[in-house]
């Protein structure tokens, strides 16, 4: 009876403290929408002050110092703040879309964002993922500069073809051009399994470099197709996407044929693995290098939904790929995926 009584008990303590720390969790989010909305009146009434009575840069001068002295240990009302405040305000106020969603993250990664990004639909960008996948300042700030946003917009896939209307854009979204993995201590010649074996030491720093939504499955996952031993390098599961991952790592340029060997592993997948309720496999395949046009020759034909990225061992963006950003609208269409708001 005492067992019992103690199973009972540590299930209502579970309870309560689960119930706690929600309670805790959404206060602070209340005060953080409340602190983001004041800082967006304050920015709002300077500038609107600014625009109607011509004042200039001395308001926000002489306002930090008469706040500061009206409240004295309260943080926040710093000169350099206070024309965050005001930039806050400016670069948001026209953007509809973007308004309700400004207090879903912190201040100080909104801070993270105005110091980093100098482009509307980067902004965009990084406010949603941030909000979507819980990114911490550290991340976020890890996230850009990284050039996590032009390696998603520049990704190659066939995902427009392949995947259905609902999930195609949060699925593209979940692919970058390019990876990577600086956090590795590996040179610049490795073999596959060196490179597996690298990430798998470092598996939490891996998935948050693939984006934060996808949990671990297995590596060297086995399948077996006619009495016949087949492995996925590495096996993910993205849980928004609802679908499994397999990875494929490739220390060459990539080639054609590995489109074929790709799609056979996502038709056994999605036979033999796949839940009822789950979407389609999903296959990316990790090169050294790539050539873009032999890669959308590749893809063309394919009925699996596959995305090939490359991957770097050390940060940086091929400067000619800054030129092949997407057109603006089709950048828009995409961000839909980034702000909408999860049910």
């Amino acid at each position: 009876m005492l067992d019992m009584k103690t199973q009972q008990y540590a299930g209502l303590l579970n309870s309560i403290k689960t119930r706690i720390r929600k309670a805790q969790y959404d206060a602070l989010r209340a005060v953080n929408k409340e602190l983001i909305h004041l800082y967006w009146d304050i920015g709002r009434m300077i500038v609107e002050r600014q625009e109607k009575e011509g004042w200039g840069r001395a308001v926000v001068e002489t306002l930090a110092s008469d706040l500061q002295k009206e409240f004295p240990g309260i943080q926040g009302y710093s000169v350099r703040n206070i024309w965050y405040m005001r930039t806050f305000f400016m670069l948001y106020r026209e953007n509809a879309k973007l308004q309700p969603l400004v207090a879903e993250i912190s201040w100080t990664k909104h801070l993270a964002i105005i110091d980093r990004c100098k482009d509307n639909f980067e902004r965009e960008f990084y406010i949603g993922m941030t909000r979507k996948f819980g990114w911490t300042k550290n991340v976020l700030i890890h996230q850009i500069e990284n050039k996590t946003y032009e390696k998603t917009i520049l990704n190659q896939t066939n995902f427009n073809k392949t995947l259905p209307q609902e999930i195609k854009n949060q699925a593209k979204l979940a692919v970058k051009d390019e990876y990577t993995f600086d956090f590795l201590e590996l040179g610049m010649e490795h073999s596959e399994r060196e490179l597996e074996t690298a990430l798998m030491a470092k598996v939490n720093r891996f998935l948050i470099e693939m984006g934060g939504a996808f949990t671990f499955v297995g590596n060297q996952f086995r399948l077996e197709v006619d009495d016949k031993e087949y492995f996925i390098d590495i096996l993910l599961y993205h849980r928004r996407l609802k679908c499994l991952v397999a990875i494929e790592l490739k220390v060459v340029e990539f080639q054609p044929e590995h489109v074929g060997k790709m799609q056979f592993y996502l038709a056994a997948l999605d036979d033999i693995v796949r839940t009822k309720d789950e979407n389609p496999s999903i296959g990316i395949i990790l090169c050294k290098d790539k050539q873009r046009m032999t890669v959308e020759y590749a893809l063309r034909e394919s009925k699996k939904p596959i995305g090939v990225a490359r991957y770097q061992i050390v940060s940086k963006l091929p400067s000619n790929l800054k030129k092949e950003l997407p057109a603006p609208e089709q950048i828009a269409l995409l961000m839909d995926g980034v702000l909408v708001k999860d049910k």
